[in-house]
């Protein structure tokens, strides 16, 4: 199925990027694959899509092949009813690197990719080379229970037809919430960007799939909880943002993992490669070449 485009991002892809429908688990997922070498798949979260990549894409595909998937419901992918747990998506974007060819990747992710993300390396531990997670908790590794009593998480239990109601053809006030609490310069999400992913969002099942995504949040503690009891030994990168979840970020992995790096980019809010892109290229860039 070919879906219209949005509005063009502020950034795209390099045209040798191409892009297809790949089937994993009852839904097809949108990808862009670009780039040769190792390889390493990249998982937006909420408020993006695979589109917030653009940058890293280009500087990782110099070495590397580069997976773009937009997660189920999300994007340009199939949004269906169900299957927006973590553990789940992680088994969408292994039957994508299947699908590729790809036995072994380094999994990125940022907001709800980093839950997926970890879910991956826990998950699918032999077939994960490194792990990078981006500024955001993971559901049932400590300290979550105080985590997720912060009062800007309050939207990880909305949902419903009657939350779908009151946000439809409102879109962009919705989005505009996380944009602009969660920065740390509200600025620095352009107007272009807004537009763009207001659009996206605004399109039939895209807030319904969203609000799935956090819904799920609570059965992905459960899966954590078990998954933590045996830490993973590949190599972690935790980044934060200096203004949003900082240091926490290697707290939090530090209890899932036993070989975590830690870096706090300066100046930047939750909404790290649109505020300071390019000091997290170079902090992903530093822990892929093997360099602290």
């Amino acid at each position: 199925m070919l879906l219209a485009p949005a509005a063009a991002a502020e950034e795209a892809f390099p045209s040798a990027f191409k892009t297809k429908m790949i089937p994993a688990n009852g839904a097809q997922i949108h990808v862009r694959v670009g780039g040769k070498g190792p390889a390493v798949i990249l998982i937006h979260g909420f408020g993006d899509t695979g589109d917030m990549w653009a940058r890293l894409g280009a500087d990782l595909a110099r070495d590397h092949t580069v997976v773009v998937p937009d997660l189920r419901g999300m994007g340009l992918s199939d949004k269906p009813d169900k299957g927006y747990d973590k553990w789940g998506q992680a088994a969408d974007m292994r039957a994508v690197l299947q699908s590729l060819g790809i036995e072994k990747a380094v999994v990125i992710g940022h907001d709800i990719g980093t839950m997926v993300a970890y879910a991956y390396a826990a998950r699918y531990r032999d077939m994960t080379e490194k792990l990078v997670v981006m500024d955001a908790p993971v559901p049932g590794v400590p300290p979550w229970d105080e985590v997720v009593r912060s009062p800007l998480l309050w939207h990880f239990d909305l949902g419903g037809p009657d939350m779908e109601r009151l946000v439809k053809g409102r879109e962009r006030i919705y989005l505009d919430r996380f944009w602009n609490d969660f920065a740390g310069t509200p600025s620095k999400i352009t107007e272009a960007t807004r537009r763009h992913y207001a659009e996206i969002y605004a399109r039939p099942g895209a807030m319904r799939a969203a609000f799935a995504q956090f819904r799920a949040i609570r059965t992905d503690a459960d899966d954590n909880k078990k998954a933590i009891a045996t830490k993973l030994t590949i190599p972690v990168l935790a980044v934060g943002g200096e203004k949003s979840f900082g240091k926490m970020e290697a707290v939090v992995m530090r209890n899932a993992a036993t070989d975590v790096t830690e870096v706090v980019i300066p100046d930047a809010g939750h909404w790290l490669m649109e505020e300071q892109p390019e000091a997290t290229v170079k902090a992903v860039r530093q822990f892929l070449d093997g360099k602290k």
